[in-house]
């Protein structure tokens, strides 16, 4: 395998020469952290730089291509809320709206009620919502050999909230953060409530478009193949041994992931959507000021905040990133910029072990932070944005 950086041909910004520490991080992923290949293209004044080590695809040995499609996980998150923010600027929903009012009678029980959760809840997870990933029937789906068995298996929207609403809430509607995909399901419900539409043509018609995002897209149910030039995705299906059997996922139907998970892209189209975000060209001010607005996220990642569908990083010596993560089978993904925009990383991992949440926080460091605070500690991998 292939453990050198490959630097691609595309126009260099003034500080691509210091980028040696970027090129390390890369290298120490795929030799150190295993994963197969990685991928990462930087944006700034001076123009984009692109690099690469390992491989997309383990068998043939072909290198990651900038043009290469992946599936983006969390990320999706980002977009589902930028469009939930779009409504809310066009007068068709509001933020402190509860989601009785808009989902009639989904989220109810003996011991919750919708009522008393908002859709700003819903989009910086405070609602308290159970996370339907850690039912015991996704999660027996999804671990090990019998994902093999059901990573084609198709789901309702409506099928995996029921899951998540056969458990007790967390908490309070509003007490505190607990991240939950859940929130995104009933975000993306809404989305296809207010519009009439499927939440698949609100992205492309509202974003990938206007945008030309040429590359992103959410699959629908059943669309099991990425569209499109991609290479491989690879999983040890969430087993903890060193050694355990590396698999081919790159096939999978990602309904489980949907308004949460489920969307494809490329790094140049991340840049692109996450750069005109950050410079407030998706929303409005009084949407993006709201968007931005962050609560403490406690025990998620270690030195984040979290918006609305974004996140921000503290990284060594004051510097602050905002952006998104995002993780799905085979896939883990990271874009995170300058608040302005002006500045972005976005990088991609074709390998969902040993959790690159480190490598990706090294990355950031390199670019951003260049001399650490002395005992800093790279970023930790305490819990995936799945």
């Amino acid at each position: 395998m292939n453990t050198t950086t490959n630097d691609i041909a595309a126009p260099a910004p003034a500080s691509a020469a210091d980028r040696a520490a970027a090129r390390l991080v890369l290298d120490r992923a795929v030799a150190g952290g295993g994963v197969p290949g990685i991928l990462t293209e930087i944006a700034d004044e001076g123009g984009t730089w692109v690099a690469t080590a390992g491989v997309a695809d383990t068998t043939t040995g072909r290198e990651r291509l900038p043009h290469d499609r992946f599936r983006i996980g969390s990320t999706t998150k980002t977009f589902t809320a930028t469009v939930v923010l779009q409504l809310v600027a066009e007068g068709r929903l509001d933020l402190d709206d509860p989601v009785e009012a808009l989902l009639p009678d989904l989220v109810r029980g003996a011991d919750r009620d919708a009522r008393g959760i908002t859709v700003r809840q819903l989009l910086n997870h405070t609602s308290g919502l159970f996370d339907y990933v850690h039912d015991p029937v996704i999660v027996g789906r999804s671990m090990g050999e019998p994902f093999l068995r059901h990573r084609f298996d198709v789901y309702r929207p409506e099928e995996l909230v029921g899951l998540a609403l056969a458990h007790p809430p967390h908490f309070a509607p509003g007490e505190r953060f607990g991240y939950s995909n859940t929130n995104y399901f009933l975000a993306g419900m809404i989305i296809e409530r207010v519009t009439g539409a499927p939440l698949a043509d609100a992205f492309a018609e509202r974003i990938a478009r206007p945008l030309g995002l040429t590359a992103t897209y959410l699959p629908r149910a059943g669309e099991s193949v990425i569209e499109g030039p991609h290479g491989r995705h690879y999983s040890k299906l969430m087993l903890p041994e060193p050694d355990a059997t590396v698999h081919d996922v790159t096939e999978l139907d990602p309904s489980w992931g949907w308004a949460a998970g489920g969307a494809v892209s490329t790094t140049g189209d991340l840049l692109r959507f996450f750069t005109a975000l950050l410079a407030g060209r998706l929303l409005p001010p009084a949407q993006q000021a709201q968007m931005f607005t962050t609560v403490t996220t406690e025990q998620w990642i270690p030195d984040t905040a979290y918006g609305l569908g974004v996140a921000s990083v503290s990284l060594p010596g004051g510097v602050t990133v905002w952006g998104m993560g995002g993780a799905i089978n085979g896939s883990w993904t990271y874009t995170f910029g300058s608040r302005d925009g002006a500045r972005m990383v976005s990088v991609n991992a074709n390998g969902d072990w040993n959790f690159p949440i480190a490598a990706f926080t090294e990355l950031l460091q390199a670019e951003f932070a260049p001399e650490p605070a002395p005992g800093s500690a790279p970023g930790s991998a305490a819990s995936p944005m799945a």
